[in-house]
């Protein structure tokens, strides 16, 4: 829709042969894009007081009751910074939790297990061989005689050789066993989607390969508060859970984070902008994408404002995040639909195979009627991520932006 309105506006773009001359004055895009940083979201909790107002966040401290805003502190944390808090309470709080991958002893790939070894003792957070099979085998059997497995797989791209053990073992243990032994005390972690040079073997989103394993719990959060929070739920939940971290968001996404035990729900979608013309819904990473999306449609800059017709620019849209995906918010995905009759599925991973295309299926099962367009999928293609100009494989805001437009004219 964008490039058809460029080529009518600009009729000069589309020959083939130009002049560095022009004779219509437009305005050059700034250094950085039209995209604003992770780091200047409006989404992030910044100030004590919104961090302990955070929705949904419950204290598992033994003063529970304590005043929220008078009694409990932050400190600011980026997101692997929140994981290793995170961890480190895992482990005081449980003597049974043991933490083990590829490097972890040394604080792993992105430092998220800095110093545990040495506060902890290396009998519970340690180093383990190079075999993510035998990583996740290993975490299975540990949790199988009742210990806090918390297994990390050193990039979701590796995650593949432990596919087996993951969907055939851990999400059948206790349905194979008609009830009588669980291994809910395992958790895998491991770092996810593209941070724009990762290349074939380091960008990848594989959550969607997880989607049919009735057992398991996949969760993916967005932020520091949010990944401490879901992390330790993860880590206490009944069930085995796979748990996705955003790798570009480690130093990137900073927030003021609650220093107490707190732990926030899982399979819960947050609706982070309510609106009700449209709704938007993605995970991880683009979320981002989608807030600078929004920004765009509502102020565009002037070189992208012809493209943007006015009567679009007032739209209300509900941005939600899933942060679980399977199993995913049902009920709040479908009672925004019905309310804005619009969907639109943001997700890095590729279109064909990829969670929108479940959550697509669903929404027009449940929701058809009330549709008043086709939902909109907008992903990563369907290629292996390049080894130069990855960033075109995802989808950026102007692409969102594009699809929001689309959907909203239809």
């Amino acid at each position: 829709m964008l490039a058809r309105r460029l080529r009518s506006k600009f009729p000069a773009l589309s020959c083939r042969w130009q002049t560095t001359a022009s004779t219509t004055a437009v305005e050059p895009p700034p250094a950085g894009g039209h995209s604003s940083s992770v780091a200047s979201s409006q989404l992030f909790r910044i100030t004590r007081e919104s961090a302990l107002r955070t929705p949904g966040i419950s204290w598992q401290d033994e003063e529970s009751d304590r005043n929220i805003i008078g009694g409990r502190e932050t400190r600011k944390m980026n997101l692997y910074q929140a994981v290793r808090d995170a961890l480190s309470i895992a482990l005081s709080k449980d003597d049974t939790a043991v933490i083990f991958g590829e490097d972890i002893a040394f604080g792993g790939v992105f430092r998220c297990t800095m110093g545990l070894a040495e506060e902890f003792g290396r009998e519970r957070v340690f180093n383990t061989p190079l075999t993510e099979q035998g990583i996740a085998g290993f975490g299975i059997g540990l949790a199988s005689m009742g210990h806090t497995a918390i297994a990390e797989i050193q990039f979701a791209d590796y995650i593949y050789p432990a596919f087996d053990q993951l969907v055939n073992e851990a999400a059948k243990f206790r349905y194979r066993s008609g009830g009588h032994f669980s291994i809910g005390g395992l958790t895998v972690r491991t770092p996810t989607m593209a941070v724009g040079h990762g290349g074939l073997y380091h960008s990848q989103s594989p959550e969607g390969f997880f989607m049919g394993a009735s057992g398991l719990k996949v969760v993916i959060p967005r932020s520091p508060i949010q990944c401490k929070g879901l992390l330790l739920s993860a880590i206490r939940d009944p069930n085995p859970v796979i748990f996705m971290e955003p790798k570009i968001l480690y130093r990137s996404a900073v927030e003021q984070v609650p220093i107490d035990d707190f732990s926030l729900p899982l399979s819960r979608a947050e609706i982070l902008i309510p609106g009700s013309d449209l709704t938007l819904l993605t995970w991880g990473t683009p979320v981002y994408h989608c807030e600078s999306a929004l920004r765009l449609l509502n102020s565009p800059p002037p070189s992208l404002a012809p493209l943007i017709p006015p009567s679009l620019r007032n739209a209300k849209v509900e941005l939600i995040d899933l942060r679980t995906i399977l199993p995913w918010d049902v009920e709040t995905v479908v009672e925004s639909v019905r309310r804005t009759k619009r969907l639109v599925i943001v997700h890095e991973a590729g279109m064909t195979g990829g969670v929108g295309g479940e959550i697509a299926a669903e929404v027009g099962k449940r929701a058809f009627l009330r549709l008043e367009a086709p939902v909109r999928r907008i992903t990563g293609w369907d290629v292996p991520a390049g080894l130069q100009f990855e960033k075109f494989n995802m989808p950026d805001a102007v692409r969102i932006l594009d699809g929001i437009m689309e959907t909203l004219s239809y």
